[in-house]
């Protein structure tokens, strides 16, 4: 597979109302209670101290039954549900006591055994935190401190004491709000993840297959040297070629006969010491053949070769029988790369991945790209050793086709027929910027040379000096006389090589592409589909692949696993699984079907009605599709408004205004002409604009993210858009889809899990507990200077869990810590002031519910395994911080999970034959849960396959938790995660993963629309300006995890409007 973030925008540019997991994009800021144009009442950042009353608790979302966007409703909403349910005020069981207690030991946080924390004691002072809250008492006079990370995150180190531990990860807030808090830098030496709980027993077992063969341990003797090659190279590839040399030279006579792994810089490996603690050697180097017949060049380098350290094989056998904490990462390093020394030879390495025409036929992917095969490869720490994870995958490398042909497919088109347009000339710059070239008019001689640019010039205008009296030669004149050679082309202009001090100018003619060399910039939506359709494997056919890979690779004959004595098994991890059910859902008691239980992940909404249906009562439609006529618009318009209506939803049948046809061009004055003139009908009778339908083309290019912007941060609705093809199918399947989208859009719910209102979830449903869910999304390769997006989300009903409100913030360049979490900064009038997305989505909760939370699960997307440390460090810490500003000793405790999706483990039937064991597609049935063997030694994490599989082999989702205060049993965190992926609501199907996760990425998704690009000279976006969150402008820029920010400041996005940020208009 191709390895990109699930960010890659629809080719239709519309959202995706297929019945099957869509993957659209979107952002979400806070709720509020505030109506259209009245006074903000968010209590973070317009610096209201501690929490806000809660006079308006049912605002947003249309209240607790979904009515029109963010109205008030009563506090007893039925559901159709039970008795006991309908009929329940807001106040939760006994022990929570209502909607009191804020401190001082009443009713929800204090008070009696369960009690967590309580307010001042009789002397004044505040109580003593209970110790499993790790909260630490710290002196009151320091400044705010800013959280300080440390340079890089170690996880090799020894476990400290307890109590170091917990002044590193907590926040103790003094008794009066508004003193200042300071905590002890974080260290990652400190840090424990929690152990496995215990593996789970629910659901029926099962077993499956895993791409993970056993590695047996070596017993060899490890031992590290430190490698300085002289004069110094940046290329790994000459690096390898002069180690290789020595080791074919000084094997025998002074290495020991040993055969050393090398990593292509500093580090090389032997199993067994070299006779010698340090030692110089000269080797000398020949350049290649380039076909000219000149004699070749010989370089001599310098290579001191000198012991560093032992690899210490004890401690990871020690780790992996769970008798050591730490995984030692050295000596899992030597072990991976002593067995990618071979693979590094015989085919190209990207990452921990290896490609090669020799293994699976080319693809064309289309514009002079062309797809590779080849297979991941990675050494893992699990519970039954060491195991070798090896997957197949696919990437793009550029055809090594002639310059003029590569530019031909680039273009489209055949580039004799007309002048290149300044926009050709920027598309073949950064397409041809860095890639390698061979020269083809001189015969046998092949010299290599590297692009860095095009001349401004066609090359029938260039001239260069040949003599010290400046006489002048036309390039055209000088390829003639030189080597005979006519150019063709000479319209176009030359290639820049070399470098730019001195540049060295060929004509595109004569030049080809060297063959390998990977793309590592963004493909476009084509490229996507056909890299896809070559990726796509059905699990039988890549499981084969697989184990056909491990018998090609042949580990038992490759000479380096031979010399350090590893032996991989050829067999797949046969591994024990459980199928956890799925749950019932509610919906309301008018359709004719109160409860639905889904099968193999998936139900749909015949003879079901949404629990909450939302109300639409005034609408309107635009149409950008030259294609669609007014007859079939409003007919569609027509469908839709019924299916809505049979589904549940209050919809009035007629739009306020006529269906208006525009051009795409005019997107702004359409859509704000269009809505002042229904605001002008509806304002008299004080109404407001519920929805806005918009008919798309099916390509539409910037128009989708146009439009999003301009409603969603100028004019303040929520649209739902559809496109051309669909309008014209009209398929009921796609019209229940597009329902169940603009009834969560308009403050509705479409269903909630049994569980959740009968109250058995356990460690959600017995006291208020609030999820969030939070990713960063990148800019893609080759967009250097655009910031990175960070959101988070958070549910906004208790026991529910289903409605979220959303927070989105830019922040610097490929940033992976969530840098708005927790902010504090300097009032001129009020001091220090707290805010940040966590506070205000706590306030948000509680302005929905009318109580706080007294649980928080955070589930965190797109965190690789070497962040671990410092995002838990940084980010937990923001959270402790968040919620001490709202209240002296307010610390509920905390789940963190990690969730991945960028991962390589798979996992197959155990016998593709059998119906009852796999979906339609072949794949593992939805439920499937996996926390043995293949899983961490230690640690609690497990691997979720929760949807059924639609095309291609499933990929499990990957939960590692990294903290848990909330004592989680793996039952209760793996049922949990399961059922909510149940709650999604774009679709009637279970997620591929938990969806505050899902919503979250939607959200950083969404806002790379309102961003406003400016084009550069490369082609790249670049976005310029102080870190700006939706609705909250300033702050400061962020930090890497690898290193300091760029000082670049980032451009704050532009506010969401008050009134759509309290619905899920993302969907």
């Amino acid at each position: 597979m191709v390895r990109k973030r699930r960010t890659e925008r629809p080719s239709s540019g519309a959202e995706s109302s297929e019945s099957q997991e869509a993957s659209g994009a979107s952002a979400q800021s806070s709720q509020q209670p505030a109506e259209r144009g009245g006074p903000s009442q968010q209590g973070g950042y317009q610096g209201g101290r501690g929490w806000p009353t809660p006079q308006a608790a049912h605002g947003g979302y249309g209240g607790r039954g979904g009515g029109g966007r963010g109205r008030s409703m009563p506090q007893q909403q039925s559901y159709g549900g039970p008795p006991e349910y309908q009929g329940r005020g807001r106040g939760g069981p006994p022990q929570q006591a209502g909607r009191g207690g804020y401190a001082g030991g009443r009713g929800g946080m204090g008070g009696g055994p369960g009690g967590r924390g309580g307010g001042p004691t009789s002397s004044g002072q505040p109580r003593q935190p209970i110790p499993k809250l790790h909260q630490a008492t710290l002196p009151s006079s320091q400044a705010v401190a800013t959280p300080q990370l440390p340079s890089e995150a170690s996880s090799s180190s020894n476990p400290a004491d307890i109590t170091q531990h917990v002044q590193q990860l907590s926040i103790q807030q003094e008794a009066a709000y508004g003193q200042e808090i300071q905590r002890a830098p974080p260290s990652s030496k400190s840090m424990r993840f929690p152990l496995r709980p215990g593996k789970g027993s629910l659901g029926t077992k099962c077993i499956v297959k895993a791409n993970h063969f056993f590695a047996e341990l070596p017993d060899k003797d490890l031992h590290q040297y430190d490698v300085t090659i002289t004069p110094d190279i940046t290329s790994r590839g000459v690096n390898r070629a002069v180690m290789e040399k020595l080791v074919k030279l000084y094997r025998e006579s002074h290495l020991g006969k040993r055969l050393p792994a090398y990593d292509g810089r500093k580090s090389l490996y032997t199993a067994g010491p070299l006779p010698f603690a340090s030692k110089e050697f000269k080797i000398p180097l020949i350049d290649e053949d380039d076909g000219s017949g000149a004699p070749r060049r010989e370089r001599q380098f310098k290579v001191v070769i000198k012991f560093a350290a032992r690899a210490d094989l004890h401690h990871l056998g020690l780790f992996l029988q769970g008798r050591q904490a730490d995984a030692p990462q050295e000596a899992l390093q030597v072990l991976d790369i002593v067995l990618r020394e071979l693979p590094t030879t015989r085919y190209c390495p990207v990452g921990r991945s290896f490609y090669s025409p020799l293994l699976g036929r080319r693809h064309s992917l289309g514009e002079g790209l062309e797809s590779w095969r080849g297979f991941y490869q990675s050494i893992r720490p699990t519970q039954m050793g060491l195991s070798l994870n090896i997957d197949m995958s696919s990437t793009a490398f550029i055809e090594p086709l002639p310059v003029i042909e590569f530019i031909s497919n680039l273009l489209n088109r055949n580039i004799s027929s007309r002048q290149l347009s300044d926009a050709d000339r920027v598309k073949i710059k950064k397409a041809l910027r860095g890639v390698k070239v061979e020269v083809t008019h001189r015969g046998n001689m092949r010299r290599k040379y590297r692009i860095f640019g095009l001349t401004p010039q066609a090359t029938r205008e260039l001239t260069f000096p040949v003599d010290d009296r400046g006489t002048m030669k036309s390039v055209v004149e000088y390829f003639y006389e030189t080597y005979g050679f006519n150019i063709q082309h000479n319209q176009l202009p030359c290639l820049q090589v070399g470098n730019q001090q001195r540049p060295n100018y060929l004509p595109m003619e004569v030049c080809k592409i060297v063959e390998g060399q990977r793309y590592s910039k963004r493909l476009n939506e084509k490229q996507i589909t056909a890299l896809l359709k070559v990726t796509c494997q059905r699990p039988q056919e890549r499981e084969s692949d697989i184990l056909q890979t491990v018998c090609h690779n042949a580990y038992h004959e490759d000479p380096y696993a031979q010399e350090f004595g590893i032996k991989i098994s050829e067999k797949l991890a046969s591994v024990e699984a459980r199928i956890l059910p799925a749950p019932w859902l509610k919906y309301h008691d008018t359709g004719r079907e109160k409860n639905c239980l889904p099968q193999v992940g998936q139900w749909n909404m015949m003879n079901k009605k949404m629990v909450n249906g939302g109300t639409v009562n005034n609408w309107i439609c635009i149409n950008f599709s030259r294609q669609v006529q007014d007859g079939p618009a409003r007919s569609f318009c027509t469908e839709l408004a019924q299916m809505c209506y049979v589904s549940g939803m209050a919809f009035n049948r007629n739009p306020v205004l006529p269906i208006f046809t525009a051009h795409p061009d005019q997107v702004e004055k359409t859509l704000k002409t269009r809505y002042h003139d229904a605001m002008k009908k509806l304002q008299p009778e004080k109404k407001e604009l519920d929805l806005l339908i918009v008919i798309l083309p099916d390509n539409n290019g910037s128009l989708y993210g146009d439009l999003k912007r301009i409603c969603e941060t100028d004019l303040g609705i929520v649209s739902q858009c559809c496109l051309t093809k669909h309008v014209f199918k009209m398929s009921k399947q796609y019209l229940a889809n597009v329902a169940l989208k603009i009834n969560v859009k308009v403050g509705g719910r479409n269903t909630v899990l049994v569980d959740a209102i009968s109250r058995r979830i356990p460690l959600v449903s017995d006291r208020p507990t609030i999820i969030f869910g939070a990713d960063v999304t990148h800019p893609h390769p080759g967009e250097d200077s655009s910031p990175s997006i960070a959101a988070v989300v958070a549910s906004q009903d208790w026991p529910e869990i289903t409605k979220y409100a959303g927070l989105v913030c830019a922040q610097a360049h490929r940033q992976e810590l969530i840098q708005d979490l927790y902010k504090a900064w300097q009032d001129p009038v009020r001091g220090t002031v707290a805010g940040g997305m966590i506070k205000e989505l706590l306030i948000s909760f509680r302005r929905a519910t009318g109580q706080k939370p007294q649980r928080i699960i955070f589930y965190r997307d797109g965190v690789s395994e070497g962040q671990f440390y410092q995002v838990l460090l940084y980010e937990l810490d923001a959270i402790r911080k968040a919620c001490a500003s709202l209240e002296p000793n307010y610390q509920p405790p905390v789940t963190f999970v990690v969730v991945q999706k960028r991962h390589h483990t798979r996992l197959f039937a155990n016998n593709h034959n059998d119906r009852n064991a796999v979906d339609k597609s072949g794949n593992i049935l939805p439920g499937t849960v996996v926390d043995s063997k293949i899983c961490h030694p230690t640690e609690f994490d497990f691997y979720l396959c929760s949807h059924a599989g639609i095309q291609g082999t499933s990929r499990p989702a990957h939960y590692h938790v990294l903290w848990d205060e909330n004592k989680f049993t793996a039952d209760a965190l793996q049922s949990l995660t399961n059922n909510l992926c149940y709650t999604y609501a774009r679709c009637t199907r279970s997620v591929s993963i938990v969806p505050p996760a899902y919503y979250a990425h939607l959200a950083a998704f969404r806002a790379r629309f309102y961003m406003e690009p400016e084009t550069s000279d490369s082609g790249s976006m670049t976005s310029g300006a102080a870190a700006g969150r939706v609705g909250m402008g300033g702050g400061a820029a962020g930090r890497s995890t690898r290193g300091p920010a760029a000082s670049a400041a980032v451009r704050p996005l532009p506010a969401l409007k008050e009134n759509v940020k309290r619905v899920m208009f993302y969907c």
